[in-house]
């Protein structure tokens, strides 16, 4: 220590050069860590992002490469010692996108599955949070809101994803499976819906009565809803069609994109199509039946010059489009309303009950296996006098 002491009083050792050091090298290693990419816009401007509690995150921009370092070096510098529980998230759910390991839809989702639950408890700052903390949080969220199953395993995961991500940057010191596994709660305590056949399909009454309409209507807008009627089209696969999608003159079809929703830097919800299925099994060749095939030749009249199938003026039609014209018709047909997704499991449904092998029904349906396919989408289309019908002629309820 007296040796070191001497080198610097006499001028051996110059600490501020050493100093200086220190700094640079600690401002290298933030910089490394920076979560997003720092860049020179065609402007002469560097820009890069910085973590937001409000938007997720916001655009920074410096006139110099070294100003924009700075405004990073200076934001982490005051954060990363002990960041709220919103900014490890953010750090984790928009790094996530950036490297493609989610899509934006579900970017937008997992922040809106946190700020659902995460308003108050997300301020705290995540090395005062203790794991009992992190399961007393949870748990109460089953009860406050009603969970269902899904509902739960939806905040469960994305609570996994970012506590595993502050661990890896060690914010924190727990064990984080451990958490999850030690929660104390039974399947008795998440909401359990249950919903009427008639609120899931369309039934053997509506049907007909929907596709003679949408047959003698043919707009674009209708002649969507029938081929999801017929097909089994996901709403969001439906609006990203291309007209060289179509096979065989209009035979089949090739499903391989779907429509995707995120947030936009303006803060708006932007309606954009993703070059990939929704997923891996979705990429598949679908059939339409024969006395449907008409739909191809009246899309092209109703749509001569597009590159999607389903346009109108010049604009792409959004999933959100064919939502609100099958409301529409619902109330104007006087049908129970459904969704998009309920022409969907009425199509599953009809196949199962006509018997049609399982390899093709989860080759139309774009499913991985059966099971999926009778588990959520079969529901019995019959209506009561139908039921009645079939119950009054089993042999052993007969009066002999």
């Amino acid at each position: 220590m007296e040796a070191l002491k001497y080198a610097i009083d006499s001028g051996i050792i110059d600490v501020a050069l050493v100093q200086e050091k220190i700094d640079m090298k600690k401002r290298e290693e933030i910089l490394k860590k920076h979560p997003y990419k720092i860049w020179e816009g065609k402007n002469g401007k560097w820009y890069t992002y910085l973590p937001d509690k409000e938007k997720g995150r916001i655009l920074k921009k410096k006139s110099t490469q070294k100003e924009i370092e700075s405004t990073v070096v200076e934001y982490w510098n005051k954060e990363l010692e002990n960041p709220t529980i919103s900014e490890v998230f953010s750090e984790w759910n928009d790094r996530k996108l950036d490297i493609g390991k989610i899509s934006a839809a579900t970017h937008l989702r997992n922040r809106q599955i946190f700020n659902r639950h995460y308003k108050e408890f997300g301020t705290k700052r995540i090395k005062k949070v203790g794991s009992h903390e992190w399961q007393d949080f949870l748990e109460e969220q089953i009860a406050e809101y009603e969970l269902t199953a899904k509902a739960f395993s939806n905040l469960k995961s994305i609570t996994r994803g970012f506590l595993k991500r502050a661990k890896r940057r060690e914010l924190v010191d727990i064990n984080v499976e451990e958490i999850f596994s030690e929660m104390d709660f039974s399947d008795t305590d998440f909401k359990i819906v249950q919903k009427q056949d008639y609120e899931e399909v369309f039934m053997e009454d509506e049907l007909p009565v929907m596709l003679n309409y949408l047959t003698k209507n043919p707009d674009i807008q209708n002649l969507g809803i029938l081929l999801m009627f017929v097909t089994g089209i996901r709403v969001g696969e439906l609006v990203a069609l291309k007209y060289s999608d179509f096979l065989d003159v209009g035979y089949t079809f090739r499903v391989n994109r779907t429509e995707t929703r995120y947030i936009g830097e303006d803060g708006k919800y932007i309606c954009g199509i993703r070059e990939t299925a929704k997923k891996p099994a979705g990429v598949r060749t679908v059939i339409i039946p024969e006395d449907y095939r008409w739909i191809y030749k009246e899309l092209r009249k109703c749509n001569p010059f597009g590159e999607y199938a389903f346009m109108r003026n010049g604009e792409r039609l959004t999933a959100q489009a064919i939502r609100m014209r099958m409301r529409r018709l619902c109330k104007k047909l006087g049908i129970y309303h459904k969704s998009p997704h309920k022409a969907r499991k009425t199509y599953a449904s009809i196949l199962l009950d006509n018997h049609v092998d399982n390899n093709m029904i989860i080759g139309q349906m774009g499913h991985t296996n059966i099971l999926c396919t009778e588990k959520h989408y079969h529901r019995n289309r019959k209506d009561m006098n139908h039921k009645a019908e079939v119950i009054n002629q089993i042999p052993e309820f007969l009066v002999k």
